[in-house]
């Protein structure tokens, strides 16, 4: 997806001026103007048509970063009216955080993505790495977890650390530890990025505006503090954008994201979320088991005899309860 062809689809008289329709991808989303690239790399800023408000679309933004869409312009004018959003291969998507029965999309037509996460400073919960991982893996997305600032960590929380890699690594989730701030290992998160659109995510404060700066200096990204009271990120990154990796290939660059509930799940399906668990759903007694409560249940038995870990089945459970008691 990284040598785009934009063509011209049609060419209308409106009074003096001719309107033009092109396609082209969103580089970026600020909720209401979205950056389309279009014809030989040409940037316009663009609008959503009026007709996909009362669609009933149910998204906090309906074009999303990744997306392939047609637009039309005048001549001479480099803003632009979106008429078209094209079929997505797969996407991000978690619930809204302000309205509890609407999405947002936080990047479309992904290659890989890549969630930046922290032991510490500030922490990342594993309840909040399995919802995304559960989420890439409903749309096929390949997903790299990449652990910074391993150079602020004691001998206990890089024990720890490592126990976590273990287990992810188990699953079939490759793993890094990196140290932006000293460039540890940061040329291994290199490879993973060359040709591929890469979605760049997680809290905010765990370094991935520096790394972004730190594999390509260009970018020039703003980075934040951590508040010394809370522990916790301030968001620099305000909207989500793409960006052309000198070494070829693009990245998403997205604002921290505090929370992260499912959108679209169904209960029945959560289980093959996980790998470790879909590999053993089969032995089960029941077909429809919901590996909470029933008897002989191969997957309760598979965290007693630690073959599934059990902080991933507890999350499991913590999905199961407050994702699905109530019609999302």
């Amino acid at each position: 997806m990284c040598g785009f062809k934009i063509l011209i689809s049609s060419l209308q008289c409106n009074g003096q001026n001719f309107v033009m329709e092109y396609s082209g991808l969103v580089f970026r989303s600020t909720g209401s103007w979205y950056l389309v690239r279009g014809d030989n790399g040409q940037f316009f800023e663009c609008r959503l048509r009026g007709q996909y408000r009362i669609m009933g679309i149910r998204s906090t933004n309906p074009v999303a970063v990744g997306d392939r869409v047609t637009f039309e312009h005048e001549e001479n004018d480099n803003i632009g009216v979106i008429k078209i959003i094209h079929d997505r291969k797969n996407f991000i998507v978690r619930k809204s955080t302000k309205l509890s029965k609407a999405s947002h999309i936080i990047a479309s037509n992904l290659d890989m993505a890549l969630l930046v996460a922290t032991i510490d400073h500030p922490r990342t919960s594993t309840g909040f790495i399995d919802r995304f991982l559960v989420t890439a893996e409903a749309y096929h997305i390949p997903v790299l977890l990449v652990f910074n600032k391993i150079d602020l960590y004691t001998e206990k929380q890089m024990t720890y650390l490592n126990e976590l890699c273990a287990v992810y690594l188990e699953v079939g989730y490759d793993c890094q530890q990196i140290s932006v701030k000293n460039g540890l290992n940061i040329s291994k998160i290199e490879t993973y990025l060359k040709e591929k659109i890469t979605l760049i995510s997680g809290h905010s404060g765990v370094g991935k505006s520096a790394l972004i700066n730190k594999i390509d200096p260009s970018f020039n990204l703003k980075t934040g503090e951590i508040s010394s009271v809370h522990n916790k990120g301030k968001h620099t990154t305000t909207f989500a954008e793409m960006h052309a990796l000198s070494t070829g290939g693009w990245i998403v660059d997205t604002p921290g994201i505090k929370e992260f509930g499912l959108y679209d799940f169904e209960a029945e399906t959560l289980a093959q979320r996980f790998p470790e668990m879909r590999r053993r759903m089969s032995e089960c007694r029941f077909t429809n088991c919901t590996h909470l409560h029933e008897p002989d249940c191969a997957i309760k038995l598979a965290v007693e005899k630690n073959e599934i870990a059990n902080f991933r089945y507890k999350n499991y459970q913590n999905m199961m309860l407050k994702d699905f008691t109530n019609d999302n």
